[in-house]
């Protein structure tokens, strides 16, 4: 869910529009990974709170749940207070923080908090305008943009151009097993211990890049050049696929 979220923060965003992500964004490392996102893009940025205690929470959970309304079960909602990481305005992307008590005072669209958030957003901005900061994008980001487009394309070039291969490997087979499928030079051949239909293989595909995406995350981009991309599907699907 976060990722399909990041992703379509990334698409959204731009100078022209506000983009609210209304969403728990409890974890800090993905509260940065959204102001990186609007640093990238020379926006303004903040964070609004709604500073709630947990018991109060709890409750109002359970009434969601005694009216039949959509809830989180016990499990889960422990499991989301234990891993709750409460924003800090000393951290820059927590800031500006724009704090709301809703157990406490009487939450609307008049709010202060909210008024402030939707000023901070909209106020006009010249020279001597202090109290609005408009995120800046470095050499940096804007290079890790462009590289992370560029290793999309090639990985998604690369695994076709694979799949492809071993559509027309089996075509001239006979439904048993094929191995020894050349892809390139000095790339692993492909060793497939059953005929696979173009839709799972399909399937299969878009399950490959979308976990390459996920580890992108936390680790590594995507691989940047068509050889590696290559390699790396190769390897998924004699892993997937492969004769043992």
């Amino acid at each position: 869910m976060l990722i399909y979220c990041r992703s379509e923060v990334d698409r959204s965003v731009s100078k022209d529009s506000i983009i609210i992500v209304d969403s728990l964004n409890n974890i800090k490392g993905y509260r940065y990974e959204l102001w990186c996102l609007a640093r990238a893009s020379g926006i303004r940025y903040c964070v609004v709170y709604c500073d709630v205690e947990e018991t109060h929470c709890r409750k109002w959970n359970e009434d969601r749940r005694e009216k039949g309304e959509t809830n989180y079960n016990d499990a889960i909602f422990d499991d989301l207070v234990r891993r709750f990481e409460k924003p800090d305005r000393r951290n820059r992307w927590d800031s500006p923080l724009f704090e709301l008590w809703p157990y406490r005072d009487a939450t609307d669209k008049s709010s202060a908090a909210i008024l402030d958030a939707v000023s901070y957003l909209t106020k006009k901005v010249d020279s001597k305008t202090r109290d609005v900061k408009i995120l800046q994008p470095t050499i940096a980001t804007q290079t890790s943009r462009f590289t992370e487009a560029n290793s999309l394309f090639e990985l998604d070039k690369a695994t076709q151009e694979v799949t492809n291969v071993v559509v027309e490997a089996q075509s001239h087979a006979l439904g048993g097993p094929l191995n020894g499928i050349s892809v390139g030079k000095d790339l692993p051949t492909i060793n497939i211990s059953r005929s696979v239909g173009l839709p799972e293989l399909r399937r299969m595909r878009r399950t490959f890049i979308k976990l390459t995406g996920q580890t992108s995350l936390s680790g590594p981009a995507p691989p940047s050049d068509t050889e590696s991309a290559k390699r790396m599907f190769i390897d998924y699907l004699n892993r997937e696929l492969g004769s043992s």
